[in-house]
């Protein structure tokens, strides 16, 4: 663990700067209820909009493929889902970043940087360049799933941020799931480098009120900026120091440490490992059914792709359900829990939905490929890929407020670490699924992955609930014990 370096030791002459009490209003914690919702909401329409513009091209990869003269299928599907990859790296740099300059700021000054490569996107002609464009368009626009849950953790005490992280969590499944309707009306009326303008256009009506509603949230960034005003406002040869300060060390030193942050986290944290691998295979499903849900509806059933787009509402109802209902069940099982455990918090109790919810996925994922496989009325595959997306939400929700419970200001370098994982999968299980389908058919293929996240999913939730308690306490990142 990064060891801290020492305060100055206490004198006449030295002067901690903290908050003034545990009620003091500059707290972000203790902000005004509206306030905090204006900073969540905006992180939240963020992150809709950077996920949005992963699957906006979906039903327009035929066209692109025929401008660009791409004929491989696989490099095809590469033209979409590079932009997960993208995502992987991108918050192993702003995660860190945003610690030493501030979340809002990153955020804002990233996404700038992907309006601009994604706005590139539009004019191109070749396949080659719009590879690397739509890499760093992924790259710059990953910040705000990153940074967005280490700005829950400084708002919302743990047993107030479920509805909270509900928010921000349905949006990275509701974002690829807009995308493509957009997409599908696009691709029929227009042309397809209006998917790319539209994305643009949409971002800047998030980003410009932005600066107004996602206010800075992060304690070490404030009171470094407190104490600044006071050191100018002093008069006097007083040291003002926080319990942040990095006296001992150069900057190029704490960018280094704060950077190698996520992936020591992944290389040393068994909560991580155990909840990186799960949540990477459940988003490779996702974007399975993201990427192959148009060649399904315009192949099999023979739809127009704006017709197809619709199809995607399908995962968007699932997602919607689900959301609401998980949070309510996981606020209630925490609410229970602690109170049967004389009202200490456990991180492990956001997690008693996941069992049934891998359960649900799995089924999910089998009547969706069965269905498919026979050709039955096109309502049944969707109702197997609601219940599929449903259940997939209610896991999200359950591993995002589980990790900010445990790793608390680490927050956003631990979610950085599993993110990378999780978005590598995204990118490589869209590439090898044609050939699956191909090979297997929509039924047993299905099967297969769904069987596959049975495998997986119900031995890491049993395994954290019993020695999650144990490996936080031996860990240096997380929080301790019970709160």
């Amino acid at each position: 663990m990064e060891k801290p370096p020492p305060a100055p030791e206490a004198s006449p002459d030295t002067e901690l700067v903290a908050w003034s009490s545990p009620d003091d209003p500059a707290n972000p914690k203790n902000w005004p209820q509206a306030r905090k919702w204006r900073a969540t909401v905006s992180v939240s329409a963020f992150v809709l909009m950077n996920t949005l513009s992963s699957t906006i091209i979906a039903p327009a990869l035929p066209y692109i493929s025929d401008t660009l003269n791409v004929t491989n299928d696989a490099e095809q599907i590469l033209l979409l889902s590079i932009f997960v990859l993208g995502f992987a790296f991108g918050p192993f740099i702003a995660c860190p970043l945003s610690e030493i300059h501030g979340r809002s700021r990153t955020i804002q000054s990233w996404n700038f940087l992907y309006l601009i490569f994604n706005t590139a996107c539009g004019p191109v002609n070749s396949s080659a360049a719009m590879l690397v464009l739509r890499f760093l368009a992924g790259f710059f626009c990953s910040a705000s799933q990153g940074i967005g849950s280490g700005i829950l953790s400084d708002l919302f005490t743990a047993k107030e941020r479920g509805r909270a992280v509900a928010i921000y969590s349905i949006m990275p499944l509701i974002g690829p799931v807009v995308g493509p309707i957009l997409g599908g009306v696009i691709a029929r009326y227009t042309t397809w480098r209006w998917a790319f303008y539209s994305a643009s256009l949409l971002d800047v009506l998030i980003l410009v009120p932005s600066f107004f509603t996602l206010e800075e949230t992060y304690e070490p960034v404030l009171l470094r900026r407190k104490k600044r005003r006071l050191v100018k406002e002093s008069q006097t040869s007083r040291v003002f120091y926080t319990e942040y300060d990095h006296l001992d060390q150069d900057r190029a030193q704490v960018y280094k440490v704060a950077m190698i942050r996520p992936l020591k986290l992944l290389g040393t944290q068994p909560i991580i490992q155990v909840m990186a691998l799960y949540n990477a295979f459940l988003y490779g499903l996702i974007y399975i059914l993201y990427a192959n849900f148009p060649a399904l509806w315009t192949d099999v059933y023979n739809q127009k792709p704006d017709i197809a787009g619709l199809n995607y509402l399908s995962l968007f109802v699932g997602s919607l359900f689900a959301a609401e209902v998980s949070t309510r069940a996981i606020d209630s099982i925490q609410k229970h829990l602690s109170d049967k455990n004389h009202g200490a918090h456990r991180p492990e109790y956001r997690m008693p939905v996941m069992p049934p919810a891998t359960l649900a996925l799995s089924a999910g994922m089998f009547m969706y490929g069965w269905t498919a496989d026979y050709r039955t009325h096109w309502i049944l595959p969707n109702i197997g890929a609601a219940i599929f997306m449903g259940a997939a939400m209610a896991c999200a929700i359950a591993v995002n407020t589980y990790m900010i419970d445990t790793y608390g200001k680490y927050a956003a370098s631990a979610l950085a670490a599993i993110n990378m994982l999780r978005q590598i999968f995204g990118c490589v299980f869209p590439i090898f699924a044609p050939y699956l389908y191909a090979k297997l058919g929509y039924g047993w293929g299905s099967s297969v992955l769904g069987f596959a996240a049975l495998g997986i999913g119900l031995p890491a939730v049993i395994s954290l609930w019993k020695f999650g308690g144990a490996l936080r306490k031996q860990s240096p990142y997380a929080q301790d014990g019970t709160r």
